[in-house]
């Protein structure tokens, strides 16, 4: 485990007093039930969370990620340093400029702590539509329904090997990506989401599915599809990136297309995927549509699965198996930041920023660079 320094908070920055009083008054103007946009690590996310932003009824908040560290409320109040230990995690606080300070410091569960900061965010900009997005969500989506019977989900697909290459290329660069297992993790995250994205379909939850290259190449049918979902006027500023607000995203070279002002589709580029990888994402692609009837998951035309063999049963299990193993890790980490002395984790963050390899700059500026 390896933790980054963090930002000290701005005392200049806009702040916003989070009260659940002002939440549920009458005529707050926001809906029951938050908005959820899930997809896998280089999935498109961050460019669907940038255009669905534009729109004057939609404000979601970016990779906060308080679901993530659910054990901060095992107890019904929380932990009375919950929204300090939030904005230690990944910075949310700081980077949607909500002050610490204004956060009351005891919630009533992890959903009222969600729709009273979720929501005055939103508030801000008048929008009813609040939430938030992020690939971290990818096994929780039942938790998340079952805390929102009123939660709409956005789920984006996209081909396995393809967020694949994209991990490989943003490790270059960002450490959190060239952390072990990351590709692994994606590769049969992907498949747990699809199966929590289908209970959720079977439950009647309101999920709307989307496809990557749809959203590329077919910006405006995919928008236009969406308003249709939430029920929401469309607006055409939401096809595009121009005057978008992405102050809240982190930086790094692998943020460069949304931070762009147009959308810019996939390059010609030297593959990067080891050749054990390709062949293992290519087996398990053909097991996986062959289980839901070539429909799942998106593939290229020209993918040739008819003539790879599926994964046996001894390579799943022990697949499965590390996929486990690395979850737990995971949840081992939340843990920690959840429980373990903050000023403890401060002192280790601090010396761990200083060392040559977390020197980046995308480390100083994400705190979860190594962790998550």
């Amino acid at each position: 485990m390896t933790l980054a320094h963090p930002s000290p908070l701005n005392s200049n920055m806009a702040t916003s007093v989070v009260t659940e009083e002002r939440m549920t008054k009458p005529g707050s103007g926001l809906r029951p039930g938050p908005l959820f946009v899930v997809g896998m690590w280089r999935s498109g996310t961050s460019l669907l969370y940038a255009l669905l932003n534009q729109h004057s009824q939609i404000s979601l908040m970016y990779e906060a990620e308080l679901p993530v560290l659910r054990p901060l409320f095992l107890m019904k109040k929380g932990k009375s340093d919950w929204a300090e230990r939030w904005n230690f995690w990944n910075s949310a606080l700081e980077r949607h400029q909500i002050s610490v300070s204004e956060i009351p410091g005891t919630a009533d569960g992890l959903p009222s702590a969600m729709k009273a900061i979720y929501g005055q965010y939103a508030l801000r900009k008048g929008a009813p539509i609040w939430g938030g997005k992020s690939p971290n969500y990818y096994d929780f989506l039942t938790r998340l329904s079952h805390d929102f019977p009123q939660a709409q989900f956005i789920v984006i697909w996209r081909d396995p090997a393809d967020i694949c290459r994209s991990i490989l290329r943003a490790a270059a660069k960002d450490t959190w990506f060239s952390k072990r297992g990351i590709p692994h993790r994606a590769l049969f995250g992907l498949h747990r989401m699809k199966r929590d994205c289908d209970r959720l379909v079977k439950r009647g939850v309101l999920v709307h599915q989307i496809d990557y290259e749809d959203l590329i190449h077919r910006s405006e049918e995919v928008m236009q599809g969406i308003c249709e979902f939430l029920d929401i006027p469309f607006e055409t500023r939401m096809t595009t990136l121009e005057g978008a607000d992405r102050s809240a995203i982190y930086e790094g070279e692998h943020h460069e297309g949304v931070k762009s002002e147009k959308i810019i589709g996939k390059k010609s580029r030297p593959e990067v995927l080891p050749a054990a990888l390709k062949e293992k994402i290519e087996r398990y692609r053909c097991f996986w549509r062959t289980q839901y009837g070539n429909t799942w998951p998106p593939a290229p035309a020209t993918s040739g699965s008819e003539d790879v063999r599926m994964p046996g049963t001894l390579e799943r299990m022990k697949d499965q198996l590390v996929f486990r193993a690395y979850r737990a890790l995971d949840a081992a980490v939340v843990l920690v930041y959840c429980y373990a002395p903050i000023g403890w984790l401060r002192k280790y963050r601090a010396v761990k920023a200083q060392s040559p390899v977390a020197g980046d700059e995308n480390r100083q500026s994400r705190a979860l660079s190594a962790d998550r």
